[in-house]
């Protein structure tokens, strides 16, 4: 039997009332065949006896006989359909752990197409076609099965959960809405379905640029790494480079000592020989005067006596060893030696303060001060680059960012992250104040400068008393007075190093800082004391390439 012809035949052998395929058909006398039962079901709840279909009024109650003809072709059209169901059913997958199953299957529960929120069960394919194929159940509300459909029920009323309270924010069933909810905003399940999806679907692709976003961050975070691998492997070469050949220096130096004090060694002994070796030559001409005056005590010839005795009483000719001795000079010989080391690790230690000031010099930043945060004593010039005590108190507005006591200024650029790099001509200043402050200091107060209180400055005082205020004060000894300081921050190491720039030296570091807020360039260009103190500090820019 072709598709067409057992769809066909499925309309013909359905019962109008309860909708499925005809059990112990019966004909009424208008010619219109229903299920035995529901006929006699229909008949027993009214008071009429009516036919369901064309509304035809009995008189009396029909008396019911079995269409023999439509039985049979109820029974043929029952074994195709089997067969064609066992045929499907074959062809389907039985339903796995996890996935929903048929409620109407018997035997081998096989997958679920599609759930029904009307008749609140899961259908396989064959147990679906009717859903397909008759008009009214065409009606009902397919969906891609789910389990629990129960759940979409009100418990309450018992019906099916097809509206919206968007009042709660909750699922209601038609009768809720004219109860519990009757004054609430309440929508089609479907059209607060479209809103919600819409909105899903602009939150999915939030999170889809959020994924985006950290993807792209972690690319940034392995090229980081692999950067940070760079540098690693060249600090590493750097620093065995650097040290081989200060172990070697060490090396040299300690062979030219031992060299060196050894050769002192063996002239000390050559010494010491040569004069043992004429001391005994002494000795024996000694010792043969000796035996010629003893030989000569023994005579009794008068006139050989006589005659002899002045040879004998003469001075012997030797030397005065009184004053002479043997006195190693060792002294001085490792002090040498280690002044001579020192000088070759000043010198390296130079090469790589060279090295790391041209490093830090890659992080230059382009600073300029902030007037709103300026003494009223201080002028700064236009380009902002300048700043310098004056005498004369300017009437500016008493801002809370403003300094009102201590003649300092901030640069306009905050850092709270990463590596910055700034240069500050000092020269001709006898009194200043260079460095970085944190956001939140009290800017209308005595300033005591210190980490403690977000400050990490160091100071001239005095013409040439240098000092890093740390806790407590580091007093710093200087080669030569700086003339350009460069500042360096690395925020996240905790870092706040200062280099005498034209000498490339390392001044002072804060090391293991804490850094939770912005940080601001900080410039104190003290008072002018007269004109003793009246150079400007100014913010230089930075020569990379030299």
């Amino acid at each position: 039997m072709s598709a067409a012809s057992f769809l066909r035949s499925e309309d013909q052998f359905l019962c109008s009332i309860c909708l499925d395929v005809f059990t112990d058909p019966v004909s009424t006398s208008c010619g219109h065949n229903f299920c035995k039962n529901c006929i006699n079901e229909h008949w027993n709840s009214n008071d009429q006896y009516l036919c369901p279909l064309c509304k035809k009024i009995f008189c009396t109650r029909p008396e019911l006989h079995i269409n023999t003809f439509v039985s049979e072709m109820v029974s043929q059209f029952r074994q195709e359909a089997q067969q064609k169901a066992s045929s499907s059913s074959s062809e389907q997958q039985a339903a796995k752990p996890g996935e929903v199953h048929c409620d109407v299957c018997t035997g081998t529960k096989l997958k679920a197409l599609k759930s029904c929120l009307v008749c609140l069960t899961s259908y396989c394919e064959t147990h679906l076609e009717p859903h397909l194929t008759k008009s009214v159940l065409k009606r009902h509300h397919l969906m891609d099965p789910v389990e629990n459909l129960q759940d979409r029920m009100c418990m309450k009323h018992d019906k099916p959960l097809e509206l919206f309270c968007k009042t709660d924010q909750t699922c209601v069933c038609v009768l809720c809405a004219y109860s519990d909810h009757k004054t609430h905003d309440v929508v089609p399940l479907k059209e607060e379905y479209e809103g919600k999806k819409a909105e899903l679907g602009k939150t999915e692709a939030e999170i889809h640029e959020m994924i985006q976003k950290r993807r792209l961050k972690i690319q940034e975070i392995k090229h980081s790494v692999d950067l940070s691998e760079e540098a690693a492997d060249r600090e590493k070469a750097e620093g065995v480079q650097v040290f081989t050949a200060l172990k070697e220096s060490v090396e040299r130096s300690l062979n030219e000592l031992i060299e060196t004090i050894e050769e002192k060694q063996r002239t000390t002994e050559k010494q010491a020989e040569d004069f043992i070796k004429e001391l005994e030559q002494e000795i024996s001409e000694l010792k043969k005067r000796s035996s010629e005056a003893e030989k000569l005590s023994h005579s009794e010839d008068h006139l050989h006596l006589l005659q002899n005795f002045p040879f004998l009483k003469a001075a012997p000719t030797t030397k005065d060893w009184t004053e002479v001795s043997i006195r190693p000079s060792y002294e001085g010989t490792v002090v040498k030696a280690v002044t001579q080391l020192e000088e070759t690790l000043s010198k390296q230690m130079k090469k790589l303060i060279e090295a790391e000031l041209k490093r830090v010099q890659q992080y230059a930043v382009d600073v300029t001060l902030d007037p709103d945060t300026a003494h009223p004593n201080l002028i700064l010039s236009d380009d902002g680059k300048q700043v310098y005590c004056g005498d004369v108190k300017k009437n500016l507005p008493d801002n809370p960012e403003r300094f009102s006591l201590n003649p300092c200024v901030l640069g306009k650029q905050s850092f709270s992250s990463d590596r910055f790099y700034f240069e500050v001509q000092v020269k001709e200043k006898t009194k200043w104040d260079l460095g970085v402050a944190r956001e939140s200091i009290n800017r209308k107060v005595e300033i005591i400068a210190s980490p403690k209180n977000g400050y990490w400055t160091i100071i001239l005082r005095n013409g040439n008393e240098y000092k890093a205020l740390a806790v407590p004060p580091v007093c710093l000894s200087l080669k030569s007075r700086p003339q350009k300081v460069g500042v360096f921050v690395d925020y996240e190491e905790g870092l706040v190093s200062f280099y005498d720039v034209d000498a490339a030296a390392l001044i002072y570091s804060f090391t293991g800082c804490s850094f939770t807020e912005k940080l601001y360039p900080y410039f104190c260009p003290c008072n002018n004391y007269g004109g003793k103190n009246s150079a400007p500090l100014i913010i230089c820019p930075v020569n990379q390439t030299a």
